[in-house]
């Protein structure tokens, strides 16, 4: 049902002052059907060219029926240029060649079968924003919370709250002190009903740590 604070079903979700719809912005859940992706409500992306195919747009080596998954959670925001390099890009890492040949000849495909068989999963938390051409390797898994900076390459797990930058990405900081950090995992706003969500809006635009603790107080006693 279409809900006066956030609908999920809308294909772009931003309207201009001037009541045009912005066309460049997408709620991913909306255009992506790929049987490889699931993608939680309200994610979005951001892209200044035209895209015909939104699932090739950011994860242009998942095909249908490969070996891993890319799951992404909700309320992330990407940038234009996000990009997410699943684990059927890689070549044999540990072999005399990285090269190929069961694609071009398909009489090779035994020696290859094993190794296109695997796959590992590309994981992304609740409420991550990805800056302007971040790009996530094979099977790094993100935290909720992360903050990718702009042209950073994650290969590695990033844990949750933290702002990685950089190529290879390595951790700048924590975004909070780490009671802070389990206070908002017991929060986990992305989970909770819109009207719920809506109500703690003021207190998510904003840093006052009681308010955070006199929120879970209210909603956590019995």
């Amino acid at each position: 049902m279409p809900h006066g604070f956030l609908d999920a079903r809308l294909r772009h979700p931003i309207t201009l002052p001037d009541g045009q719809t912005h066309p460049d912005t997408v709620w991913l859940s909306a255009v992506i059907d790929h049987p490889n992706i699931d993608v939680g409500d309200f994610t979005y992306y951001n892209d200044f060219e035209p895209v015909a195919d939104y699932a090739a747009r950011i994860a242009p080596y998942l095909h249908p029926g490969a070996p891993e998954r890319l799951r992404i959670g909700r309320f992330c925001q990407f940038a234009h240029g996000t990009r997410f390099i699943t684990s059927s890009a890689n070549h044999p890492l540990n072999w005399f060649t990285t090269y190929p040949f069961a694609i071009f000849d398909h009489d090779q495909m035994p020696h290859f079968a094993e190794e296109f068989s695997r796959g590992c999963d590309t994981v992304i938390g609740n409420d991550v924003w990805t800056g302007h051409g971040a790009m996530v390797l094979p099977g790094v898994t993100i935290g909720n919370g992360v903050i990718v900076g702009a042209g950073a390459v994650v290969t590695r797990d990033v844990p949750d709250w933290h702002v990685v930058a950089g190529n290879p990405a390595r951790v700048i900081r924590a975004r909070f002190d780490q009671d802070l950090c389990a206070q908002l995992d017991r929060l986990a706003w992305w989970d909770r009903p819109l009207d719920d969500i809506r109500a703690l809006v003021p207190l998510l635009a904003g840093h006052d740590e009681k308010a955070l603790r006199d929120t879970l107080e209210r909603i956590e006693s019995p």
